[in-house]
């Protein structure tokens, strides 16, 4: 081999060696590489604009606050469902057990039943009401019990407000069914010596020495009206 060959070979393999690269991209990597770039710009500049407006659209205006209350001071409408039934109207304050004298007036027999007045004088010096009815059983035995059944509440004539100046009286009528009327199995016949009252919305008794039958068995054999103003017994 001549010295003249051999550089030929040596170009050849340095150009093998080292391929021939393009001076300018082809027109179709630079579209893609174009549309690539602009795409991140323009997420880019998706987020900034994102991040400027970083104020959350749900927030109120102002700030609210619900705050959980009960009941409100004064009475309301749908808060008089907690109030007892027999509520007297506004006025004087319900004459308290410890203000009234009870007292039996007059008694008559009729039809196996028995009529007997009770009187309610207000011994207090303040003015008071009564409203509604008495509560009235009959009561015996050692120590002094309830016997029977407590006297239902006759619904004529309709509750009354009753004012009681000082020293006023008022009355109530309480019918007592003679209890021999009904079978002894039944009845469980019982001789009762008090009858005992609760004036209109309280909740400590009166005694009055009162002897008659009761029956000891849930016999309903008393019946009671509403206070009316005046004595039972005039």
């Amino acid at each position: 081999m001549t010295a003249s060959a051999r550089p030929a070979r040596t170009t050849r393999l340095v150009d093998r060696a080292r391929p021939a690269r393009p001076s300018h991209p082809a027109p179709a990597a630079r579209t893609a590489r174009t549309a690539a770039t602009g795409a991140v710009l323009f997420c880019v500049a998706a987020l900034a604009a994102a991040c400027g407006n970083s104020t959350p659209a749900a927030a109120p205006a102002q700030p609210v606050t619900v705050t959980a209350t009960g009941q409100p001071a004064t009475s309301s409408p749908a808060a008089a469902t907690t109030a007892p039934v027999t509520a007297a109207p506004a006025g004087p304050a319900p004459c308290p057990t410890r203000s009234l004298a009870l007292k039996l007036g007059p008694g008559q027999g009729a039809a196996g039943s028995v009529y007997q007045v009770i009187d309610f004088t207000n011994i207090s010096n303040v003015t008071c009401t009564l409203y509604g009815y008495p509560g009235v059983s009959l009561a015996g035995g050692q120590p002094v019990a309830q016997v029977g059944l407590a006297a239902d509440e006759n619904p004529n004539p309709p509750r009354k407000l009753v004012t009681l100046a000082p020293g006023a009286v008022a009355s109530a009528l309480l019918q007592i069914v003679d209890a021999l009327n009904y079978p002894t199995a039944k009845c469980g016949p019982v001789t009762t010596k008090w009858l005992q009252i609760y004036p209109p919305n309280q909740t400590t008794p009166v005694f009055l020495s009162y002897t008659t039958k009761a029956c000891s068995k849930p016999v309903k054999t008393l019946t009671v009206s509403v206070v009316l103003p005046g004595s039972g017994g005039q």
